[in-house]
């Protein structure tokens, strides 16, 4: 298992990669944080969220996989999902626009979505 990123690098993290000019080492650690935040607030392995190519997480309670391509997918892109996280989109915009590919009857992470709350600057 991964070493658990602690929430204040997380959240610096989330800040740097919302911001212009993120770099890449900042991006990744935002999507590896936000997706350990939905592993711990929705516990499981019935569905596996990925955003390549920074990470994949399983989440969700309900049966699980072990072998194979899993039958609840979610995958996007990073922009996307940072956006999902932070709440600064919704599912079903995203899902409306084509940019979150989800499959599956339990493909749907709405329910725990934004993951991290961002204060306004100021």
């Amino acid at each position: 298992m991964a070493k658990r990123i602690p929430d204040l690098d997380g959240m610096d993290a989330v800040r740097a990669a919302l911001a212009p000019g993120a770099s890449r080492p900042e991006t990744a650690l935002a999507v590896r944080y936000t997706l350990q935040c939905l592993a711990e607030r929705a516990p499981g392995k019935s569905v596996e969220v990925r955003v390549p190519p920074f990470g994949a997480v399983q989440a969700v309670e309900g049966p699980g996989h072990t072998r194979g391509t899993p039958p609840n997918v979610i995958e996007t892109d990073v922009a996307t999902w940072l956006a999902l996280a932070s709440g600064r989109e919704g599912w079903a915009d995203a899902m409306g626009r084509g940019a979150v590919h989800a499959s599956g009857v339990r493909a749907d992470v709405s329910a725990w979505l934004p993951l991290v709350r961002m204060q306004p600057a100021g």
